[in-house]
């Protein structure tokens, strides 16, 4: 290697034997696309496209690329990492050139592209999940792509794209990415559950508001649908996202559908859904791999600003390999204990708390509500009584959530519990709790704590 190599030579050789030196989802995750700024006095100042990538590389891997840096350039150097998001643009492609899925350029785009329509008031849509914070691993890299080219040109390509996996697996996060970046470029999006679409359907016949319902979703550029398996069985259902559906194809908008299992296996699908779904791009998210995993964890304490150990991070990602929704409650159960007893994130102390025979959770209803009162620092009284200030109106769910979940009480038996609250008020408090632990890392984390006090 010649010593007069230029630093921008020799930080591309040094990417070259990083690729080949380490676990392909670290690489792919912390370092591929990280780019030479300028070498000055002696460093090399490298652009990463976000923080949470610039404090792990300074953590995990600044020693050894330090080191290969010198043995490149013959000389004694360091390296500094500066977050320049705006070096990363978002049409950038996400797959290599020669992939299939690079051919969505607008230059492709049929000429009967359909306009935007006026922006919804409401897509739905959390901007937290974008394909940012996705972590990219083997079992989900063309699902992840498919969806960035999807998002970039809505109604060219993949039209309908349909992804399927099992629990936990990222689908939805990709949902919420697409639409994100669809916003952005001033698509009228929708996201929604097959489960809202349906309620929204029998609302709308009920109050015989059918066509403003159809319009609702006949509108819209780009239409995400989750759980597309709750349409099975549900024949009017069926029919209406039948004619959506077909509406919205026909006029180049984009549909994008998730289910947590193969279309072959979707029994209870009309034929004719069945036959549209697969006239599009079909892919799979697998079950993320160790490396993988242990870069989820990673992610998901940084977003906690939590560092974890390496050695605490394996044994999680060792011991709980079915979904993301499990590892990242297993960390939220050790961080949480951690906190509670103010000790520090330890081998022994995961091992402790994740290993099989851990204390049981105390069912009783007192139990219950004392665990609750103690973590939003309220009163028992305060649970059971009138007020409605959000103060106490989210700790008092959460109690429902838990008395219906833990201690197996009936609606109104928790009701009742509750200083004879009527039982549609708890089931709606209880739901909302329940469709807040897939989305809110808040409530997760309060539910985690209160989970731990009452295993004490």
């Amino acid at each position: 290697m010649e010593r007069s190599m230029n630093p921008e030579r020799v930080w591309q050789a040094t990417l070259g034997e990083l690729e080949l030196a380490l676990q392909r989802p670290v690489f792919e995750n912390w370092l591929k696309g990280a780019r030479f700024v300028a070498y000055e006095d002696g460093v090399y100042i490298i652009a990463v496209k976000s923080a949470f990538a610039q404090e792990w590389l300074n953590q995990r891997l600044k020693g050894m690329i330090k080191r290969r840096l010198e043995r490149l350039s013959g000389r004694s150097v360091d390296v500094t990492f500066i977050v320049r998001p705006e070096l990363f643009s978002a049409n950038q492609p996400a797959v290599m050139p020669d992939s299939p899925l690079l051919n969505t350029s607008p230059t492709n785009a049929p000429a009967g592209r359909f306009q935007h329509a006026p922006a919804l008031p409401e897509s739905n849509l959390q901007v937290n999940r974008s394909f940012d914070n996705f972590i990219v691993g083997e079992g989900n890299r063309f699902a992840y792509a498919a969806c960035q080219a999807v998002a970039q040109n809505p109604g060219v390509s993949y039209n309908p794209l349909f992804l399927y996996g099992g629990v936990g697996l990222g689908k939805t996060h990709l949902l919420h990415a697409i639409g994100n970046v669809a916003v952005q470029d001033e698509y009228n999006v929708r996201y929604v559950t097959t489960e809202t679409f349906t309620n929204e359907m029998i609302e709308a016949i009920r109050t015989h508001t059918n066509v403003a319902f159809r319009q609702t979703y006949r509108n819209v550029d780009v239409l995400l649908i989750d759980d597309i398996q709750f349409l099975q069985g549900k024949e009017s259902t069926q029919n209406e996202f039948f004619h959506t559906f077909n509406s919205l194809t026909a006029a180049n908008k984009q549909v994008v559908i998730a289910s947590d299992r193969p279309l072959h296996l979707l029994t209870k699908l009309e034929d004719r859904l069945l036959s549209r779904f697969s006239g599009g791009l079909i892919v799979d998210l697998s079950p993320p791999d160790l490396e993988h995993r242990i870069a989820i964890l990673y992610a998901k304490a940084y977003e906690k600003g939590v560092v974890v150990p390496e050695d605490v991070a394996r044994y999680i990602a060792e011991h709980y390999n079915d979904n993301v929704r499990e590892l990242q409650g297993a960390l939220n159960r050790v961080v949480a204990y951690a906190q509670l007893h103010h000790q520090p994130l330890s081998f022994s102390l995961a091992q402790k708390i994740l290993e099989p025979q851990q204390r049981p959770l105390d069912h009783s209803p007192d139990a219950i509500l004392e665990a609750v009162a103690q973590e939003f620092n309220i009163t028992i009284s305060e649970l059971k009584g009138p007020r409605r200030t959000r103060r106490i109106s989210v700790p008092r769910q959460l109690a429902m959530y838990l008395l219906r979940d833990v201690a197996q009480l009936s609606f109104p038996q928790i009701g009742e519990f509750l200083g004879g609250r009527d039982h549609s008020t708890v089931m709606h408090g209880a739901t909302k709790i329940e469709k807040g632990l897939q989305q809110d890392t808040e409530i997760q984390e309060k539910m985690e704590r209160i989970r731990v006090r009452l295993r004490q």
